[in-house]
């Protein structure tokens, strides 16, 4: 979904003056580009880049606060070429300030050397800081396109068991769904096992399957939601694995039971889960 937003998005952020392909390909560092949002200023090389998959980024706000921003990390950093003409450090900041406000984004803040922006397009919102030096010589540009990360430690069917006899029910973060979706996505499938491996070693143990999602979007649709993939659980372990109809019983309560604030992606990617609850 991400993806497809930010597609849309690149003949809007073409404001800035790019290189000319050839240019790039002789003097940028080996496996480098621009960012797929964001062009660079006319003149300027790729002098080294870095992309993570998930990592966290130092923000600050109107009032000079920091706060941290999550997701998929990419920094460029770039000079001058000999003989180009310089911009002054105004002239890049304001490059990138005219073009991601033109795309409909915003300034977050901003002081002699640095803009802090942010730019939210449907569900995906990407979060920008420009950083000039050198007289204008240089810029580092790091975008954050905010998003959950993906888990990849699952609890096994024996971690699941201890905690429903401990505390009645584990909540499940291995099943995944698209954005206002109730189509169970592939990966799911180790969890899925997982969990047709408890009930199938513990035959007298019956199951709410419980919805939750974050507190995006209205209470009504969120409510139907969480009901529709909690139905998509018991159907797929009920039709996959035999796991008998009446051990299993789904409800949805959307928001209603957080476990985390729904301020941050963080903590909405907790929000978003299925429960399972000892009947």
């Amino acid at each position: 979904m991400m993806r497809q937003y930010w597609g849309g998005l690149l003949i809007l952020l073409g404001l800035l003056v790019a290189v000319p392909a050839g240019l790039m390909a002789q003097q940028d560092e080996a496996g480098c580009q621009d960012h797929p949002l964001l062009t660079r200023m006319a003149g300027f090389y790729i002098e080294e880049c870095d992309q993570r998959e998930f990592d966290q980024y130092e923000f600050y706000d109107a009032e000079g606060y920091e706060f941290l921003v999550e997701g998929r990390r990419t920094a460029i950093s770039y000079e001058l070429k000999e003989g180009a003409r310089p911009p002054s450090e105004l002239e890049v900041l304001r490059n990138y300030m005219n073009a991601v406000e033109a795309a409909g984004g915003q300034i977050v803040s901003r002081d002699d050397y640095n803009v802090y922006l942010e730019l939210v397009r449907g569900d995906a919102r990407a979060w920008i800081h420009v950083h000039c030096f050198s007289g204008g010589e240089a810029y580092d540009l790091t975008v954050v396109e905010e998003q959950a990360m993906t888990q990849q430690v699952r609890a096994n069917a024996a971690t699941m068991g201890a905690d429903i006899e401990r505390t009645g029910k584990v909540a499940v973060y291995g099943i995944y769904f698209d954005t206002d979706q109730a189509v169970i996505k592939p990966e799911s499938e180790p969890t899925l096992q997982e969990i047709a491996q408890l009930l199938e070693e513990n035959p007298d143990l019956e199951l709410f399957v419980v919805g939750h999602t974050d507190g995006t979007g209205g209470l009504e649709h969120n409510m139907e939601l969480s009901q529709d993939r909690a139905a998509a659980v018991v159907e797929a372990l009920t039709s996959r694995y035999g796991i008998e109809q009446g051990r299993l019983e789904a409800h949805g309560v959307g928001p209603l039971a957080p476990v985390a604030s729904n301020a941050s992606e963080d903590g909405r990617a907790k929000n978003r889960r299925v429960e399972l609850v000892a009947r």
